[in-house]
């Protein structure tokens, strides 16, 4: 939720002078809410850092050479080139397309204007204004125009993904006031992220859809704006994306100094062990590890050694969300919140750390880890105030009792884990004859967990095991990744592993998550099923958040509560990026808030030369 440019405008969502749209959640006095501003960024938290004639973002640089190809690797396949409806597979395409604002990637949520130059915020927050660079265009040189920004949303929100629907709910209206002004009005009043979710929104040309049906999977190379053009495919295998020569945007300052590399090649793999393999032969340049076992243990070969391969590890400072095993409520077995929450006694967290892991993740405890958002200890006075109006349909161990997983000793003999799952499953009405967890007609508890990688195996195959011991039918299924998106937006399937993603302002994306409206919409990210209007109430309640601590405490009232229903068995996380590649890149080496910033890496020609060389003579 972020982005920027020159001359940005905005009327004001409030605070002083040069400040961003965050400035309405900092607790400055209403008068100057009122006042309309001018500034040229829009930030969720504090104000935007950069100065109003920056000309690059700080660890971009403005002098990098452009040119060089660089190779990458995706683990599955693509069919299609439109990444915004269900149908199909669509391959890495975003550059294609710029959007209004872009983000800085060492900033929390702030956006600074990159088709836009200039940004109104109503003084009553009612809507937002975007004017656009009249230099903007599309690859066939077409002006983008304000009519293409109000077709693509609406398009989006009438036949894109259900995503889109929930995310623009709050729109109301979108009027095209000239042929650079887009004015998008609100239902409310007190959404205080539209402004910048809006900023997100990637500008498609309406002349080139015209006639082509959106909610099909494209099989053409589409018509973009952006720094990068589809060169050359072959569907499931490889996609070339060539930097375009006369991008339009190359010196604004939210591009100046990125977007260097002159050809990105994706390599598509069967799985991510291949995937290894064939960077380790030097045909994959650059690599992002998110496996321990094998960053821990596989990264020790030749090109290593003799200093061809470099690996990293980049501290990240940004909220690390939830991963999971996630139980789709909508399946019988998992209807039932005490059968939830005795699958989270029997995962043995501090085992897999201590033999897979290695010892390098921390176990994650909120929805909203690693931020000021996570809950902790008992409720704090402002989020009783949310919570007591909700007494008797909250479960009650929200108030009395402080949320905390279980821990073993790493030992793998979890008999105090098994022992209380039991118990719970006995509540649940559940218990085990000749062997077998049944229920009272005597049908065994069984479900199936859906992965769409064989590398999760082997954290899912001991969790399996220990719900065997149980007397609990469990199997694994693993499928394509492009099976496992179609089965995954159908909500047909028990139980799987997902990712929750967070900000550093949680907002309109939490009814996305888990609002009783997604859970009915294909697609959504509700995989859940959660579907409660006490959690409805308390989405509610974030999205309208007026000030930074009204915000803090919906989420952690909504963390509790998400928390204490007990839909999924938190996994781990680690504030890290793991990358390893061929040295022939050069980058400037600023610590930023994400870690690293790809993007603004550039191919330096003479250590492209050594590699290549070294690389074409078997090292």
């Amino acid at each position: 939720m972020h982005r920027r440019g020159l001359l940005l405008s905005v009327l004001a969502l409030g605070a002083g002078a040069g400040a961003g749209v965050g400035a309405g959640l900092s607790g400055r006095a209403a008068a100057e809410d009122a006042v309309p501003l001018r500034t040229y960024g829009l930030a969720l938290v504090g104000e935007p850092k950069l100065p109003a004639d920056f000309t690059h973002f700080p660890y971009a640089n403005p002098d990098a050479p452009k040119g060089g190809e660089v190779v990458v690797a995706a683990v599955g396949s693509y069919d299609s080139f439109n990444p915004f409806v269900l149908r199909g597979t669509p391959g890495p395409v975003t550059s294609l397309w710029d959007t209004l604002t872009r983000p800085s990637a060492d900033e929390p949520d702030t956006a600074y204007g990159h088709l836009a130059h200039t940004i109104e915020v109503a003084a009553d927050k009612s809507g937002v204004a975007f004017e656009l660079r009249p230099e903007a265009r599309f690859h066939d040189g077409t002006p983008i125009t304000a009519e293409d920004v109000a077709w693509t949303f609406e398009t989006l929100r009438a036949h894109g993904r259900p995503y889109y629907r929930q995310y623009y709910a709050g729109v109301d209206q979108v009027s095209v006031e000239g042929p650079h002004r887009v004015v998008f009005r609100f239902k409310t009043k007190d959404n205080r992220e539209l402004p910048v979710i809006l900023g997100q929104l990637q500008v498609l040309p309406k002349h080139w859809w015209q006639g082509r049906d959106f909610e099909a999977p494209l099989s053409e190379p589409p018509l973009g704006s952006g720094p990068y053009k589809i060169a050359r495919f072959e569907f499931g295998r490889t996609l070339v994306m060539e930097r375009v020569a006369d991008y339009w945007g190359a010196n604004v300052p939210t591009a100046k100094g990125r977007d260097n590399f002159g050809s990105i090649r994706t390599e598509y793999f069967r799985d991510s062990t291949v995937a290894l393999q064939a960077f380790k032969a030097g045909q994959i340049d650059f690599r992002r590890e998110n496996i321990s076992k094998v960053w821990a243990t596989e990264y020790d070969f030749p090109a290593i050694q003799k200093g061809l391969v470099k690996k990293q590890s980049f501290a990240s400072r940004l909220p690390t969300g939830m991963q999971a095993f996630v139980m789709n409520t909508r399946r019988p077995v998992f209807a039932n919140r005490l059968v939830r929450q005795a699958m989270a006694q029997v995962f043995d967290f501090e085992w897999e750390n201590k033999n897979l892991f290695f010892g390098l993740y921390t176990r994650t405890e909120s929805y909203f880890s690693e931020s000021d958002f996570a809950s902790s200890g008992l409720p704090a006075p402002d989020e009783l105030a949310l919570l007591e109006p909700l007494r008797g349909k909250v479960t009650p161990e929200v108030f009395t009792t402080a949320f905390k997983l279980p821990v073993t000793d790493g030992s793998g003999n979890n008999r105090e884990g098994l022992r209380s799952a039991l118990a719970l499953f006995k509540q649940a009405g559940w218990e085990v004859k000749d062997r077998k967890l049944v229920d009272a007609n005597g049908a065994q508890m069984s479900f199936e967990i859906l992965l769409d990688e064989p590398v999760f195996e082997r954290v899912t195959l001991p969790f399996v095991q220990w719900l065997q011991r149980l007397g609990i039918g469990v199997s694994v299924r693993t499928v394509d990744p492009s099976q496992y998106e179609k089965l995954t937006d159908a909500f047909d399937f028990d139980m799987t592993v997902a990712v929750f993603g967070e900000s550093d302002s949680p907002g309109n994306e939490q009814m996305d998550y888990w609002s009783s409206g997604s859970a009915k919409e294909t697609g959504s990210s509700n995989l859940a099923g959660v579907s409660d209007p006490v959690v409805d109430t308390l989405v509610g309640k974030i999205v309208s958040a007026k000030t930074r601590p009204e915000l803090i405490a919906a989420t952690r009232a909504l963390d509790r509560v998400l928390l204490n229903g007990w839909y999924v068995v938190p996994h781990w996380h680690i504030r890290e990026v793991w990358a390893a590649w061929w040295d022939r890149f050069g980058h400037l080496d600023v610590p930023i808030r994400g870690g690293m910033a790809f993007d603004s890496w550039w191919v330096d020609a003479a250590l492209a030369a050594r590699t290549d060389a070294a690389r074409q003579s078997g090292l």
